[in-house]
């Protein structure tokens, strides 16, 4: 790998490079210098990157429809520096809960652009959305319906809503990612569609505005999104669509999602095509406006040979759960000599009490040692959100870097914090 191919490798953050130290480094900060300075394991986010995705997905539905909003799916990384620089590009905001919504609004999104999602709301929670003045509550259920028609009519308010439709259209990603199929826990069915509609349209403390659909996470491919815009079409004419999220991110060099622009393009012309050009249109990307941001450095403890060469790093499955969850891919690179070639194939492991404890199963390293500090990029989606306590290990900390300045904006947690919560 030559020093230009990493500089612009899609897996990497927007600048990263190796600079003249022959050292990684992201947002123009030196990852050895970064573990000095913040320890390991850490997640590292190019604040320029983030920034700059949040941007592109608003410039191509700008050039391509008038009426749209872009929401922050921010379940995918529920960090209030996150938040922030996401509210100030302009962006709106999906949350799936009451503490979602807490974070939304502490970062400074507008109430009327906040969007509350959930298959299992509840009285409390769809009180704080009404309190707070929540834009859109997404309907899950019949259930929900009745509950949240009882709460607005309490509080003398006529609450807009989207009905929740599962368009029995799947996309080709892992079954704990796809949503869209017809046996799923996520929306109304398609049969049950129609009755919803009814019987939201006779609710007076309820306004339906339109439909919504998400149909997976992690799609690399666009005719599953265009195929659920021509299945939502024929479900009525509404003044709002939300086609939710679901674009797919490059996790290993293989991998080669579609762009923002063909993404949103392929969507708007479905749009056009099946709903006309009137409507209000809004999607909830959220792995691919962050995932590509972050990198995850880590600090080698150990290096064992036996039938593999196993490199256990100072986290694992407390910071990134996704390998264990669902099979998720990734790369790595020694953080002090990222251009090496060659080197042995390693299985890259993590510190906890459980064999499947493995962060990356095949990656090759140049003479792994203790104290090298291990860099593995993509980790900007779904890892802060998973991160947990497995071992009573310290969750890891969250540094923004930028133009070469490097700022913590969550603190590593302290053994203190693992028992603040213990009364007895």
């Amino acid at each position: 790998m030559s020093q230009a191919s990493l500089a612009l490798s899609h897996v990497y953050p927007a600048g990263s490079c190796v600079n003249r130290r022959g050292h990684l480094e992201v947002g123009g900060c030196d990852a050895l210098d970064l573990v000095e300075e913040f320890g390991s394991p850490v997640y590292v986010v190019a604040e320029e990157d983030l920034r700059a995705r949040a941007r592109a997905f608003r410039e191509a539905f700008a050039a391509r429809h008038e009426d749209f909003d872009v929401l922050f799916g921010s379940k995918a990384f529920p960090c209030g520096a996150v938040c922030r620089a996401l509210a100030e590009e302009g962006l709106a905001c999906d949350v799936a809960s009451g503490g979602e919504l807490h974070l939304a609004l502490r970062a400074g999104f507008d109430p009327a652009r906040i969007h509350l999602h959930g298959n299992a709301k509840s009285e409390a929670e769809l009180r704080e959305a009404i309190r707070a003045g929540v834009g859109h509550v997404v309907l899950d259920s019949f259930d929900d319906l009745e509950r949240l028609e009882r709460i607005a009519e309490q509080a003398g308010i006529r609450q807009p809503v989207l009905l929740r439709v599962t368009p029995g259209v799947a996309g080709d990603t892992h079954h704990a990612i796809s949503t869209g199929q017809s046996d799923s826990k996520f929306g109304f069915s398609i049969e049950e569609t129609p009755r919803a509609i009814e019987r939201s349209r006779a609710a007076r403390a309820l306004e339906l505005v339109g439909l919504h659909c998400h149909i997976g996470s992690q799609l690399l491919e666009l005719e599953p999104f265009r195929r659920a815009v021509e299945t939502l079409a024929r479900l009525g004419d509404f003044p709002v669509y939300n086609l939710g999220g679901g674009l797919g991110v490059a996790y290993t060099s293989a991998q080669r999602p579609p762009a923002i622009e063909e993404y949103v393009e392929a969507v708007v012309e479905a749009c056009h095509r099946w709903m006309g050009r009137d409507k209000r249109l809004l999607i909830e990307p959220g792995r691919a406006l962050v995932a590509n941001s972050t990198v995850t450095l880590y600090t080698v403890q150990t290096v064992k040979r036996n039938v593999s060469t196993w490199v256990a790093v100072d986290g694992g499955m407390s910071d990134n759960l996704r390998p264990m969850l669902y099979g998720a891919s990734y790369e790595a690179v020694l953080a002090d000599r990222p251009l090496a070639e060659g080197g042995e194939l390693c299985r890259l492991a993590g510190k906890h009490c459980e064999s499947g404890d493995v962060l990356v199963r095949e990656v090759r390293l140049a003479d792994p040692a203790p104290g090298d500090v291990i860099a593995v990029p993509v980790t900007g989606a779904y890892c802060h959100a998973l991160a947990n306590n497995y071992n009573s290990v310290p969750r890891p900390p969250v540094v923004f870097c930028r133009q070469g300045s490097a700022r913590l904006v969550v603190r590593r947690e302290t053994y203190e914090d693992l028992v603040a919560r213990d009364v007895g």
